[in-house]
């Protein structure tokens, strides 16, 4: 079992930056071991009578699968009481009533958490803050409402801005209740943003304006950065260009231009710009679904380009991101074998024994908190999404402490397509995101 002189100089340093802020944000990248970290200034908060609940909110798999187990691996954690609030209202209540020292929730009941029970909790860790960076939605609203009986509020997340500074203001906003980017998203908005495009139509940062709001979160906010401190194996991006057919590709650019994609059964139709992007991305990937959520399927090119590359690697394991059902279908039909990782995860143990020759799982469910490094060192994007987040989260599943092969992230993409447009906007979404990190990076150290 793992001890307290186990823990690295790097996540010594995070402790004693929260033990002293107490209202903070780690923006630790992915794999640093942020879960020790702060389960330690828990544990020692606890010790020191300084807090006698702490409430832990993270992601559904997260929470079930994590934050508990982490603690039994470790010998000043083990002794720790902590209880799993998910799954059913009956389920939760009982879980509320053991009063364990630590309770942990999955993000969408915090406001159920906040309307069917008396506050007891002093310190609140949210795990991948950035699901808060919504100040509309109803978790945030909710526990902006509790943190007034809070003494101590740690925010952890290795991607903070995957949209850019607009997602700031409501993280922060949990820390320190509007004092550093001011008390309403309005006033935010209006000191650092501009209106932009057509209409006023979103928002431009002012020139400078970037900085400025790094200077003023930089003295809550500790970033570190898994390059910094780990001895990582290689990365390497690869993009696996697809080219459709002549007659494919005159159907694509009539759908974008027109709106209506042209089908011997039926036409498709796009009500809006938004609607339009999400099925341009369906059709892709080569299959698109109607108004009545029918699948209508257009090409194989990534299917192909999947299977050569499954080919010409005989000996590799394959952890391959999907983004529609339709996908799922058309992959599972050509790779018989390939297992779907379910919402438990039960099936990573299998994975990470090198018993699976390709896992298929979608970003959103395998993006946070699960170990996959064990199990192959290639992963491949059938389809491409707009999320930065999700991007370098399921990337990371693989690409962290304990893998001892280089990783390969292979892009399937189309050329001509939308595909080219989401690549090009993940890579300015991350210059803008690394921007910001390494600039709280330099305040600190």
């Amino acid at each position: 079992m793992l001890s307290r002189k186990d823990l690295h100089s790097y996540q010594q340093h995070a402790i004693d930056f929260v033990k002293e802020k107490k209202r903070c944000a780690l923006f630790l990248d992915m794999g640093l071991g942020k879960t020790t970290t702060t389960l330690t200034v828990a544990s020692d908060f606890l010790d020191d009578h300084l807090v006698n609940h702490i409430l832990i909110i993270a992601p559904l798999r997260v929470a079930n699968k994590v934050w508990k187990q982490e603690a039994k691996k470790w010998e000043h954690l083990k002794h720790l009481s902590i209880s799993i609030c998910t799954g059913s209202a009956a389920d939760r209540q009982a879980a509320l009533a053991r009063r364990s020292e630590i309770t942990v929730i999955n993000r969408e009941n915090v406001p159920w958490l906040v309307e069917n029970t008396k506050w007891r909790w002093a310190m609140v860790i949210v795990d991948e803050s950035s699901s808060f960076k919504s100040f509309k939605s109803k978790r945030f609203k909710a526990l902006k409402k509790a943190l007034k009986f809070t003494k101590s509020v740690v925010l952890l997340s290795g991607t903070p801005s995957p949209n850019g500074q607009m997602d700031l203001w409501s993280q922060m906003f949990l820390i320190d209740q509007g004092e550093r980017l001011g008390k309403t998203i309005t006033n935010f908005r209006n000191r650092f943003f501009a209106p932009a495009g057509y209409m006023g139509y979103g928002y431009d940062l002012n020139p400078g304006a970037d900085t400025m709001i790094n200077d003023l979160i930089s003295d809550v906010c500790l970033s570190m950065q898994s390059e910094d401190y780990l001895d990582l194996p290689d990365r390497i991006d690869l993009t696996e260009w697809v080219t459709l057919s002549d007659s494919d590709m005159d159907s694509y650019k009539e759908f974008e231009k027109e709106f209506i994609l042209a089908l011997e059964a039926d036409d498709i139709t796009a009500v809006s710009a938004g609607v339009l992007a999400n099925k341009l991305l369906q059709f892709a990937n080569g299959s698109v679904y109607d108004e009545n959520k029918k699948q209508h399927d257009i090409h194989n090119a990534k299917i192909d380009a999947l299977k050569e590359i499954v080919e010409d690697n005989p000996g590799e394991n394959f952890f391959v991101a999907y983004n529609y059902k339709s996908d799922l279908a058309r992959i599972q039909k050509a790779f018989p074998k390939a297992v779907t990782l379910s919402r438990g995860g039960k099936e990573l143990d299998e994975w990470n024994a090198g018993k699976v020759k390709m896992l298929l799982a979608h970003p959103a469910s395998a993006g946070h908190g699960l170990n996959a490094q064990y199990g192959g060192s290639a992963i491949v994007w059938f389809g491409l999404n707009w999320s930065l987040e999700l991007y370098q989260q399921f990337n990371a599943r693989l690409h962290r402490q304990g893998q001892t092969k280089p990783v390969r992230v292979m892009h399937i993409a189309a050329s001509g397509t939308i595909d080219e447009r989401v690549i090009a906007a993940i890579e300015g979404k991350a210059k803008t995101q690394k921007e910001l990190l390494d600039h709280i990076k330099c305040k600190i150290v």
